[in-house]
């Protein structure tokens, strides 16, 4: 039951961004980026994570990275990431100037909900080349929700990383992340994982998702994910449960994308082209279906169920709009 308490209260807390038929968002999790060596995940998908946020930032897309994006657990040390990963963030700065960057913090980097620690690691970083120091993400502040609401119809769809009343990953977060410091570090860099970890441990990873879906039929509301590694998109009448799936697969990454009312779950990867010359393309792998399809409650105009109602005095953001992609 704490995963069910954990998500109510992530959704009453949750930052509002008002969406209509002209938003674009990409939404990816589980990067994990690392310091490049050994036991670094994101390492091989990192040229493959660029192109993508490239595509998406010279195509009007609002970024939401949705948690796990940076491993804490693993390196103390932000500025090695920083330092292995010199492009991505340029790109990450890029739609942060834009006011179309949104991070939420997930388990691995629950640091980040720390308003300091933002603001100690995340607001300027220190220019190798000039030896300057240069505005990063500064003014960033990372959710641990954000509820994407339709402007006209009221739908609303939660979007949160998923560790929220995973036992390990949540409540003792702290003791699993020092266990992950003195023993999975070094054992993850030889190719082993953590029998706990929810991408690893089926009868775990499955129970979480129990959770998730048990509080979407209560809640009557569309739930967006990462944290299992594991991309799932409703067919038919399953009930409305996304995840993201990763950016740690052994050569491709996944995403959720909403464009002109409807969303899709897409992956990333390297292929050869029909001249045999490799490049990274985009592949569709459900959807795009409508957004009205996952919507429980398809009133125009309707108002909240009693039940549900919010006390949010968090500022309304509009996500950004731009011509749909050709």
């Amino acid at each position: 039951m704490r995963t069910m308490q954990r998500l109510t209260r992530a959704y009453r807390n949750a930052r509002t961004l008002d969406i209509d038929s002209s938003s674009r968002i990409i939404i990816f999790s589980d990067s994990h980026r690392g310091d490049g060596s050994l036991s670094d995940e994101f390492h091989k998908d990192r040229d493959i994570f660029e192109a993508a946020l490239q595509h998406y930032f010279d195509e009007g897309f609002t970024l939401i990275e949705a948690g796990d994006n940076d491993e804490l657990w693993e390196y103390s040390k932000f500025h090695h990431i920083l330092k292995a990963n010199p492009e991505v963030f340029r790109l990450l700065r890029q739609f942060h100037v834009k006011d179309r960057y949104i991070r939420i913090y997930g388990n691995h980097d629950m640091q980040l909900r720390d308003p300091k620690f933002v603001r100690q690691h995340l607001y300027l970083r220190l220019n190798d080349v000039t030896g300057h120091v240069e505005p990063l993400l500064d003014g960033t502040k990372v959710e641990e929700a954000v509820l994407l609401r339709h402007k006209e119809t009221d739908q609303e769809i939660l979007t949160v990383h998923g560790h929220q009343g995973d036992f390990p990953n949540d409540q003792i977060w702290g003791f699993s992340m020092f266990m992950f410091r003195i023993l999975w570090r070094h054992l993850h860099a030889l190719g082993i994982r953590s029998p706990s970890s929810p991408t690893r441990n089926s009868y775990q990873r499955h129970k979480v998702e129990r959770n998730y879906v048990r509080w979407i039929l209560r809640h009557g509301t569309a739930l967006i994910c990462g944290h299992t590694h594991r991309e799932r998109f409703p067919i038919d009448d399953d009930p409305p449960y996304f995840n993201t799936g990763a950016c740690v697969f052994p050569d491709y990454i996944t995403g959720l994308e909403i464009v002109d009312d409807a969303i899709s779950l897409v992956s990333w990867q390297v292929v050869p082209d029909s001249n045999g010359y490799l490049h990274v393309a985009r592949r569709a792998l459900a959807g795009p279906r409508p957004l009205s399809d996952f919507d429980r409650h398809p009133q125009p105009g309707r108002h909240r169920r009693p039940g549900k109602s919010l006390d949010r005095s968090q500022q309304v953001t509009n996500a950004s709009s731009h011509p749909s992609l050709g």
